[in-house]
């Protein structure tokens, strides 16, 4: 079932598409807070810290897969915006090579380096063994995260952002019964948990495959497409690695903040493991609107219309600054009652810091939502290099700033929560100076106006 993204209102059409992905991206986050809502009422507190670093950890080592995919859905795009299927084809095999072997990589590597990885993480020893049996259950999911993503961006790239959101329905409610099936009912800890989110992510992985396989034939590329050719390859390898590094050093950078955080304690770490869990959702749906943007934009510059991509730009800005806004505020009055979704009402030192947490972030998502445009808008016009620089601004200065002011002892924790709007927004004015730049120099149809 393909859209043409081309034709018809341009705020309509984006918010149709985009919807889907972003009802799709928040039943994705249930995988693990539905493992951190149950661990964290049924398992306690040692399992909550577990459960929540482990999720940084597995954001940061998905985050490599979906970059990956989601470079490798922009060129699908473009090539579905000027009707080469031929060269579609030709992509879609070269990445699915190029992808599958990576994953593969991935998951001997992170099997194989588990004991340094919790060192480097700083893992407490009361919630090293919970979090290490945790992961490598979870690890063993790595390929299935790999099988729906690449063919949801497939699907997405030529318009159906429809059908993923179906796979990752069903997999959300089977992830949810089976949490509460293995950890509620049989008593299996931590690793029913993993072993939940596993069997979900499998079934939406091979779901998807089947459906793309039998609904949707012009898509199975035929033998001559695997003949490796190097400007396609080179096409695939220049995408699908810059969205991967972009999306791997932001997750790397929040994987460095979570080893600081550890070493703060156990409290802070069950407050962040929650925070995030609360911070993720409010924001998400503005990411996965950046995210429809992007396809949005290859497909209408791959098409060549012109005023469709200057009119979605503007329509854009409005629909994410207005949805931040009411965010912001809803957040900031709500923090407290938000963290005890997690954490019982007698853990009063843990939702103190989780609600100090959320205000600082939530009173500045504007600036995420924005930056989440940026990132889409060049990966939209074929310059995936650019979202990579915006994300070393907006994670170096977070990392470097979150160091910094949490070793002043009368600044403490506070440090690190203030560091990461401040690099959203030095990255908001990079990427501003970026387009203004690139506009007077082109004089092309993409100047705003």
């Amino acid at each position: 079932m393909e859209k043409d993204l081309t034709h018809g209102s341009v705020t309509k059409t984006m918010l149709l598409f985009a919807g889907p992905m972003i009802l799709g991206n928040l039943l994705q986050q249930c995988y693990n807070i539905a493992d951190t809502l149950i661990v964290g009422r049924y398992l306690g507190s040692d399992a909550l810290a577990g459960v929540g670093s482990a999720y940084t950890l597995m954001t940061f080592l998905n985050s490599i897969i979906i970059g990956l995919c989601m470079g490798s859905g922009a060129v699908f795009s473009v090539c579905f915006g000027k009707n080469d299927r031929q060269k579609m084809k030709d992509c879609m095999a070269a990445s699915f090579m190029f992808i599958a072997a990576v994953t593969i990589v991935i998951n001997g590597l992170a099997f194989a380096g588990i004991h340094t990885i919790l060192y480097v993480l700083q893992v407490p020893a009361e919630v090293y063994g919970l979090m290490k049996e945790y992961v490598w259950i979870i690890f063993c999911g790595i390929f299935f995260v790999f099988l729906y993503n690449y063919f949801a961006f497939l699907l997405r790239g030529i318009g159906n952002s429809v059908v993923p959101l179906y796979f990752l329905g069903i997999a959300a409610v089977l992830n949810i019964g089976l949490d509460l099936l293995f950890v509620v009912a049989l008593n299996m800890g931590v690793g029913g948990a993993a072993l939940a989110t596993v069997i979900a992510q499998a079934v939406s992985g091979v779901g998807i495959v089947v459906y793309v396989w039998v609904r949707e034939p012009e898509l199975r590329p035929e033998p001559e497409n695997f003949i490796l050719r190097k400007g396609i390859m080179t096409e695939i390898i220049r995408h699908s690695t810059a969205a991967c590094v972009q999306q791997s050093v932001m997750n790397f950078g929040i994987l460095m903040i979570q080893g600081l955080v550890n070493s703060f304690g156990a409290a802070v770490m069950s407050a962040f493991a929650a925070a995030v869990k609360i911070d993720s959702i409010a924001y998400m749906p503005a990411q996965e609107f950046g995210n429809a943007f992007s396809l949005f934009i290859s497909q209408n510059y791959g098409g060549g219309k012109k005023e469709r991509v200057r009119e979605a730009i503007r329509q854009a800005v409005k629909i994410s600054t207005a949805f931040c806004l009411m965010v912001s505020a809803v957040i900031f009055v709500l923090a407290p009652y938000l963290m005890q979704l997690f954490v019982t009402g007698r853990r009063t030192e843990i939702i103190g810091i989780g609600a100090d947490y959320l205000r600082i972030e939530g009173s500045f998502y504007c600036g995420i939502g924005i930056l989440f445009l940026l990132y889409g808008f060049c990966r939209g016009i074929e310059k995936p290099e650019m979202s990579l620089v915006l994300t070393i601004i907006s994670l170096g200065t977070r990392v470097l700033l979150a160091y910094m002011l949490s070793s002043v002892s009368s600044i403490g924790v506070l440090g690190i929560w203030w560091s990461i709007p401040a690099g959203w927004f030095l990255a908001d004015l990079a990427g501003m100076l970026f387009i203004k730049k690139q506009y007077k120099q082109t004089k092309d149809y993409l100047t705003i106006g």
